[in-house]
């Protein structure tokens, strides 16, 4: 039977339909939805001040038969203005929101909310860019079942603090090398971000020194 649904959103991607309507793909708490926005396009629309991109908002979608819903109402409630005030925040800003529609197609999760909403915020604020992206990465890859390796290295030993190890892309686990780079204070990071806030990482010492790795690290397992 028909229904309304009332949730939060925040676009991912809008493509032009007819004279004046849009196609929303947008991701809420409980997924990604397909909508149709009829005379978004319109200037007097009701609809437009709550759909932008880079924001989150209290909508109604009705769901018929379709797997298309339409949608009916849209409030914003924050708009992550920071994002536009830099050009290569609002570049990494697109290519996340890509990612993700791409990975919430394949592999849907309730997390993929959570991580858009940490990364607008981070990217509002001037969180530096390959800071976000690596957070992203990694919790994007735990929220598909596919965490990194930080437990054992290449030959399912477990990691040692006492060694230091290089990354494998081929393994995709750490391989110990004395000439590696990923010590005992990388790893410790690597595991923070999998498990924290993005916020929180700008509170840790030395971040700039230990950080570089894990980045190269995320930067080979952008999957999606």
């Amino acid at each position: 039977m028909p229904s309304d649904i009332r949730t939060h959103a925040i676009v991912l991607r809008r493509t032009n339909y007819g004279e004046s309507d849009r196609i929303l793909n947008l991701l809420t708490p409980e997924g990604k939805m397909a909508v149709l926005a009829r005379g978004v396009r319109k200037s007097k629309s009701r609809l437009a001040g709550g759909i932008e991109l880079f924001s989150m908002a209290d909508v109604v979608i009705h769901q018929g038969r379709s797997s298309l819903g339409t949608l009916t109402s849209a409030k914003m409630l924050k708009f992550y203005c920071g994002i536009l005030a830099d050009v290569s925040r609002l570049e990494l800003a697109g290519t996340l929101l890509k990612r993700l529609d791409r990975a919430s197609e394949q592999v849907p999760s309730p997390e993929h909310f959570t991580i858009l909403q940490q990364i607008l915020s981070a990217l509002d604020q001037g969180l530096p860019n390959d800071l976000v992206s690596t957070w992203f990465t990694l919790n994007l890859l735990r929220a598909n079942g596919e965490e990194i390796n930080l437990l054992r290295d290449t030959a399912g030993a477990e990691l040692d603090p006492g060694l230091i190890y290089r990354w494998d892309t081929i393994e995709n686990a750490l391989r110990p090398d004395p000439q590696g780079r990923v010590s005992a204070k990388e790893i410790k990071l690597a595991r923070f971000l999998l498990s924290n806030p993005l916020a929180w990482a700008t509170k840790i010492e030395n971040l700039p020194t230990i950080f570089p790795p894990i980045c190269e690290i995320a930067k080979t397992m952008e999957k999606y």
